[in-house]
């Protein structure tokens, strides 16, 4: 195939095209694999780990050529290329999703009158942008979503309240969609008065299942406690996502909560790209507490990273040179495919066998870490995150992510208590000098001796943390000294984003 400029687009080889042949029968095996949960999840404890690595770069590479012909945007995209270099290059919002209309890159250049929903991204990092999908494709990660959540919480009824943002944002609607499968299911979005009165009228009688960010999850139980209600008469877990989640948060959840798990994914991408598993959860922890094995998994950077696992048969995930996330989604029903797409999160990929592997060395038992009531684990790889490039503060040449942040305000419970979010900047002084700047919005009326607390604890916390923060501190002392701002609720920088949920990283 050419384009106007006569210049050959990519083909596949023939041993590609075998390649493709095998995936044939495969594919029709594991799609009635996937019908059922009991199944699914057998397959992924006996399925070879070599095999699905093998298997998701194939789809990967099959996904790559259904673009180029039959995406008009991605042709287009492919032929621009003037490097001779064979490798399939990235895209991302400025050197694709802006250049080309939303109809341009969907299969067939239109978007489908009928079974096509658009969702909008937050806009967190800058411009809303409108994302389109299929009904199948949607069925596919309401699919597994729903095995997650059978997975990690049982197939016992209960009924999800999912308080989530509404509207047009991908997670809400599609989250109470995926979790029908699972439950009787109200979509409350994030109004702590319905969810009260959900609680009240259905009882104790019933499990639940809380959907939300995880910000929001802390403000339900503190505003319970506040306002005295029996919180610790029901049974609650909770499904958190949208943000990361510090393991200081997750343990002040679980004090009210059975069991906290967290998913990932993006609305530049979808929802359900990975979920937390027990497993995850373990060996996260497990590194928290183990400097050695937290160093040979995931270097000397001083966040701890979200540990996930995904479906390499729906996603093909490599990592680039900067150490950013790169994703293929291999379905065919995708109606706006996304090749080697580069939404510049952070973070590291494994395959099963390697983790276990890295663990034993270290003396660990992988199977140690899997719950007793679980046969096998799940042998798919694992995904770690640690957020957006973009939300990283940089002060004498000393990084400051927003899991530091996050990680030393959940070290000391009383200030995290009254914290309802916060963000971070840099802060620069008439004569052009620099400082780390820390925001908070919090429950009570700030004070000056608050104020102290809040500086004195965080900078304790950060010096044990980050141990670039700490080299700088012994050469820049003055200069590293947090500059700290208290805000009451929908106040200052935090008046805008007064309903939404998501917790502001960055000025």
């Amino acid at each position: 195939m050419k384009d106007k400029k006569n210049r050959e687009l990519p083909r596949p080889s023939l041993w590609e095209r075998l390649q493709f042949i095998a995936l044939g029968p495969r594919d029709l095996l594991l799609g009635l694999i996937c019908l059922n949960y009991d199944t699914f999840i057998s397959g992924f404890e006996l399925l070879c780990p070599g095999y699905l690595a093998w298997s998701s770069k194939i789809r990967a590479r099959r996904a790559f050529y259904r673009a180029v012909a039959d995406v008009p945007a991605y042709t287009q995209f492919i032929s621009d290329q003037k490097s001779s270099d064979k490798s399939i290059p990235e895209t991302d919002k400025n050197s694709y999703i802006k250049i080309f209309s939303a109809e341009a890159r969907c299969v067939g250049g239109h978007i489908p009158i009928k079974d096509t929903m658009i969702d909008e991204s937050s806009g967190s990092t800058g411009t809303p942008y409108n994302w389109v999908r299929t009904a199948a494709e949607r069925h596919d990660s309401h699919l597994f979503i729903s095995y997650f959540a059978t997975y990690c919480f049982g197939s016992q009824p209960w009924i999800t309240i999912n308080a989530f943002s509404m509207g047009a944002w991908a997670t809400g609607l599609n989250m109470g969609l995926a979790l029908q499968r699972n439950s009787i299911v109200k979509n409350t979005g994030p109004d702590l008065a319905k969810i009260f009165h959900t609680l009240s009228f259905f009882g104790t009688q019933y499990p639940y299942l809380i959907l939300g960010y995880p910000p929001f999850l802390k403000q339900f139980i503190d505003v319970a406690e506040k306002e005295k209600f029996p919180i610790d008469q029901y049974r609650l877990t909770a499904l958190v996502g949208g943000e990361g989640m510090s393991e200081g948060l997750r343990d002040y959840l679980l004090q009210r909560f059975e069991k906290v798990y967290s998913g990932y994914g993006a609305t530049d991408l979808e929802i359900g790209i990975a979920g937390e598993t027990p497993l995850s959860v373990g060996i996260r922890r497990l590194a928290r507490d183990n400097g050695p094995i937290r160093q040979e998994l995931f270097g000397d950077d001083s966040r701890l990273p979200m540990v996930f696992q995904y479906n390499p048969l729906m996603h093909y995930i490599e990592v680039n040179d900067n150490r950013e996330l790169i994703f293929t989604i291999t379905r065919s029903s995708l109606l706006s495919p996304r090749i080697r797409y580069n939404i510049h999160d952070e973070g590291g990929i494994m395959r099963y066998d390697e983790m276990a592997k890295t663990l034993s060395a270290l003396g660990q038992d992988i199977e140690t870490l899997v719950p007793k009531n679980r046969k096998h684990p799940l042998r798919m790889p694992f995904l770690w995150v640690y957020g957006r490039r973009d939300f990283t503060i940089s002060v004498m040449g000393a990084n400051i992510y927003p899991e530091d942040l996050e990680q030393s305000l959940y070290a000391n419970p009383d200030l995290a208590r009254i914290t309802r979010s916060f963000c971070q900047s840099v802060s620069e002084a008439p004569n052009g000098g620099v400082r780390p700047k820390f925001l908070f919005e919090i429950e009570i009326e700030p004070d000056e001796q608050l104020k102290q607390c809040f500086s004195e604890s965080i900078l304790q916390h950060l010096l044990k943390l980050n141990a670039d923060f700490r080299e700088a501190w012994h050469e820049y002392p003055e200069t590293l000294v947090p500059e700290i701002e208290l805000y009451g609720v929908g106040q200052g920088p935090f008046k805008e984003n007064s309903g939404r949920i998501k917790q502001v990283r960055v000025l």
